[in-house]
């Protein structure tokens, strides 16, 4: 979900799409209304008007929670969700951030992870029954060293600004940002006698190896207590698609900012911008997947036509791979050398279906 500034209260927009990445149905509702709670209700809404009974309903952590996953315990839903491995019980948060019992994920070898090559790029699990509450779950703990060596290079970034920050004596007094360099500070009040307390502000190694205990380490779960992990990881890094839709929407559909007070041109305007995204996943998926949106939209934004003389058009875009491809998945031709009026109409209608 994501903010939209306008001249009313902030409006938040909720998402559905299939496992394939094509939007499904999308829902607005107030910016002060809770997004756990508004959650059930479009879910309803998608289950009733799709006719789905068999779903699995995959979010991260923060639309996780133990009532979402109860719901969606219900009938033949699942969940698949995924955990924050601090937020543990401590029994459970020592067993997932143990080095041993992980196992290969390509072929279920049991591998000990403490003693990997530096430039390995394999993927390491381990599962294990999970209750916090009255849910039968299922808790995977997966490992990447490639993931490892991004966090540890990130995080060696943020000690040296937080570093620059102690030196500099500008410290932050609000650390909203949970990668906020400023985390890595410490700070101890010394009072000598008789005189008002000197905060004195230094680098928090301890907080430091705390972090470094969780590097490459990603924990999802689930009450799909059978099935395959490989299949089960794979719905789950799905979730990259959602948050490309909104990437999309809030930039080059230009989603956001909304300066209309109008509640129904609101909604005009979001379910405007919800069709061309479906047309777009559409497209990209017609394209095999081989092409980013910024690549086709820049090069439909490019496919200029100049008029001749009240007899026809001539294409001003040069042909490519792509243009062809686009030629292909659309069923007409626009990089003729000339087209005539009669032709252009021609493709306008097979381009609006009516053909």
């Amino acid at each position: 979900m994501f903010l939209v500034c306008c001249p009313k209260p902030i409006v938040q927009m909720g998402l559905f799409m299939d496992g394939d990445g094509i939007p499904l149905a999308f829902s607005l509702f107030p910016g002060n209304a809770n997004e756990k709670t508004s959650l059930k209700p479009l879910e309803e809404k998608v289950l009733s008007e799709f006719g789905c009974r068999k779903f699995i309903y995959c979010s991260d952590a923060g639309l996780g929670s133990e009532k979402i996953r109860t719901y969606n315990h219900m009938g033949e839903r699942a969940f698949i969700v995924t955990q924050s491995i601090k937020k543990l019980r401590e029994e459970d948060k020592g067993w997932a951030l143990d080095k041993k019992g992980f196992k290969r994920l390509s072929d279920d070898k049991p591998v000990d992870i403490s003693n990997l090559p530096e430039d390995d790029s394999g993927l390491y699990y381990k599962d294990m029954p999970y209750t916090p509450h009255k849910l039968h779950q299922r808790l995977i703990i997966t490992y990447s060293p490639k993931y490892a060596r991004y966090q540890k290079t990130i995080r060696g970034r943020q000690i040296e600004r937080a570093q620059r920050m102690i030196d500099s004596g500008s410290i932050k007094k609000e650390r909203k940002n949970p990668n906020d360099p400023a985390r890595f500070i410490g700070k101890m009040a010394d009072t000598g006698e008789g005189e008002a307390a000197k905060i004195h502000h230094y680098l928090d190694t301890d907080k430091i190896s705390e972090e470094t205990l969780h590097d490459g380490l990603y924990a999802v779960a689930t009450e799909l207590l059978d099935d395959n992990v490989a299949d089960i990881l794979k719905v789950s890094e799905g979730r990259w698609q959602i948050e490309e839709c909104f990437r999309i929407m809030k930039s080059d559909l230009e989603a956001r900012p909304v300066y209309l007070q109008n509640e129904t041109r609101i909604k005009v305007h979001f379910l405007s911008c919800f069709l061309a995204l479906v047309v777009y996943r559409y497209l990209e998926k017609e394209l095999g997947g081989k092409y980013t949106w910024e690549t086709i939209l820049e090069k439909l934004r490019g496919m200029d036509f100049a008029s001749v003389q009240e007899q026809g058009f001539m294409p001003l875009y040069k042909r490519d791979k792509l243009t062809d491809a686009l030629r292909q998945a659309c069923g007409f031709h626009t990089d003729y050398e000339f087209i005539t009026k009669r032709h252009m109409k021609t493709i306008q209608k097979k381009s609006k279906g009516r053909e």
